[in-house]
């Protein structure tokens, strides 16, 4: 007879993660090489948030690390818009430098740059870029560099080391559409304009010319101009598939060339850098980690949305999401 005040025995959960044994070198054969990143991260412009001058060693506020200065006068000056805004956060999660870096990785921006086609729009309207703007938002956060750390936070089923190592990964890409969203702020169609005006005078005239507004959870943005090359807009009309292979069977797939894909290769290229290399690792802060266990939680915020829609696409989270039904 069985004890119904018993309660059951406790279910053990090994987690198992394979790498195919080609990855480091299919990420060598791709990878930017890191001196050419740092070449193209000083030609990266920062502009002052209160009178947009372009600036070598921006101040950054030292609260919320999210938005850039040219001085003390001009942080006093914006201080009240900023003021709502402006949330403390831990040093490590300024965002500014992983948009620097992740903008000037040659690998990754031609996959944002395909992403943004399809998101956007931009095979379907030609107007697009040219004497129209669109504007693409790019969600980042960090993760664990190890997905049996990402699902020990997940799944609150394991000790995590206070210093967790990181990197950066996009959540989702989504288009800004000026039928259902606000209409670009005076600065940033500005941006838009001088963007514009610089790419056709260097001969790109044909080329569409767009912004790009990269969040992270602290809800401050970088919005940045974005020039797709008509070579990246040709890859994006092709679609050829991607060719996937299974680290346990080896078998190959194909999957579709798509946003969805195009954010899975960034993903996965970044967490294949090893050595950092690509200089997009870091130390996790509470805040990253309070993120995925929110997740885990089935928690509701912005934030933990983006998460569970980057962990419902990419196939690398499925057996964790499936421990949590």
């Amino acid at each position: 007879m069985t004890d119904l005040n018993t309660p059951p025995p406790t279910q053990e959960i090994v987690h198992i993660h394979a790498i195919h044994p080609d990855r480091d070198n299919l990420f060598r054969i791709a990878a930017t090489p890191t001196d050419l990143i740092k070449k193209h991260v000083k030609t990266f412009g920062v502009q002052c948030t209160q009178c947009q001058k372009t600036l070598d060693k921006p101040l950054k506020c030292s609260k919320c690390k999210g938005v850039w200065y040219c001085s003390k006068e001009c942080q006093k000056k914006h201080w009240p818009a900023h003021k709502p805004a402006c949330h403390d956060v831990e040093r490590s999660s300024g965002a500014l430098k992983f948009v620097r870096t992740f903008f000037a990785n040659i690998t990754l921006m031609m996959f944002l740059k395909v992403a943004i086609i399809y998101d956007c729009g931009l095979l379907d309207n030609s107007r697009l870029g040219f004497d129209v703007p669109f504007m693409a938002r790019v969600d980042i956060a960090i993760e664990p560099t190890d997905i049996l750390d990402f699902a020990g936070l997940y799944l609150n089923n394991r000790p995590i080391a206070e210093k967790l190592k990181g990197m950066v990964q996009v959540n989702t890409v989504s288009a800004w559409d000026p039928n259902t969203h606000p209409p670009l702020t005076p600065t940033r169609l500005r941006l838009w304009q001088d963007a514009r005006a610089q790419s056709t005078a260097a001969g790109h005239g044909k080329d569409p010319v767009g912004l790009i507004e990269f969040l992270n959870y602290t809800e401050n943005s970088t919005t940045v101009a974005v020039h797709i090359a008509s070579s990246v807009i040709a890859i994006a009309r092709k679609r050829e598939p991607f060719l996937c292979s299974s680290a346990l069977t080896g078998n190959q797939s194909e999957k579709p060339m798509d946003s969805a894909t195009c954010i899975e290769y960034i993903n996965l290229h970044i967490r294949a850098d090893e050595q950092n290399q690509l200089l997009l690792r870091t130390v996790m802060t509470e805040q990253d980690k309070e993120v995925i266990r929110a997740a885990g939680r089935n928690e509701d915020s912005l934030p933990i949305s983006l998460l569970n829609y980057k962990m419902q696409r990419e196939l690398l989270y499925a057996n964790i999401m499936n421990l949590r039904r």
